[in-house]
């Protein structure tokens, strides 16, 4: 599998904000954000191939329990399965970072779902010749079912503007099972000043909506900094 870089930081997102974790970063994606904070993981996809056994190797050289799957989009890969069976079998704590789009069957502890709205559709970029297959590829109900149904999981929403949240009112629904406890609205940003501008109004629907907020620790504290 294609690896742009592993690293270890702490979790900036979700449930397990705040917890130091070993990422592994794939290269790869099957969508094309336009606010993709990772481009060299989906729009120029950098790195090498690595093995299942050197991955391993690179996680262990850390003393570190948790690990983070991410990327680019991890589950298009056909190696994240006998890698999570790997990291399983080595003791460490799982998460899975994924759009939601592709379903394998994994071990994971946390599936981290993180379903594209059409605010990530890249309407002006490269001359729209995306969106055909962004859109195509952004939502799949039957793999969104698949990741609620055993329970471990959390849906993370970015919120760009007031109409995203009637977008995601609806997905929800549509989905069906979803805890509101278990939804995250984070704010569209790649600086600390972008989303300083959407934090308090975003926690005031969060407080209306009962979703919770999502704070991105991990661009306050470091930027968006590749490798933090």
């Amino acid at each position: 599998m294609k690896i742009s870089e592993i690293f270890h930081s702490i979790q900036g997102e979700g449930m397990l904000v705040g917890v130091p974790s070993v990422f592994v970063r794939v290269s790869g994606c099957n969508l094309r954000c336009v606010w993709c904070d990772t481009p060299y993981a989906s729009w120029q996809p950098e790195g090498g191939e690595m093995t299942v056994a050197s991955v391993l190797a690179a996680v262990a050289e850390f003393d570190c329990k948790h690990v983070v799957l991410t990327g680019g989009e991890p589950m298009i890969f056909r190696d994240v399965v006998p890698l999570t069976r790997g990291l399983r079998e080595r003791g460490r704590h799982i998460t899975i970072e994924t759009a939601g789009t592709v379903w394998q069957d994994v071990v994971c502890d946390l599936a981290s779902v993180s379903p594209k709205l059409n605010n990530a559709t890249p309407h002006d970029r490269d001359g729209g010749k995306y969106v055909a297959m962004h859109e195509a590829a952004r939502l799949n109900l039957a793999v969104l079912r698949r990741f609620v149904a055993p329970g471990a999981y959390q849906f993370k929403f970015v919120v760009e503007r007031a109409e995203d949240l009637t977008e995601i009112e609806a997905l929800i629904a549509e989905v069906g099972g979803v805890d509101r406890q278990r939804v995250w609205l984070m704010p569209q940003g790649v600086t600390r000043e972008e989303l300083a501008s959407r934090a308090t109004w975003l926690a005031r629907v969060c407080k209306q909506s009962g979703f919770r907020y999502g704070p991105r620790l991990h661009i306050e504290l470091f930027g968006n900094t590749r490798g933090t």
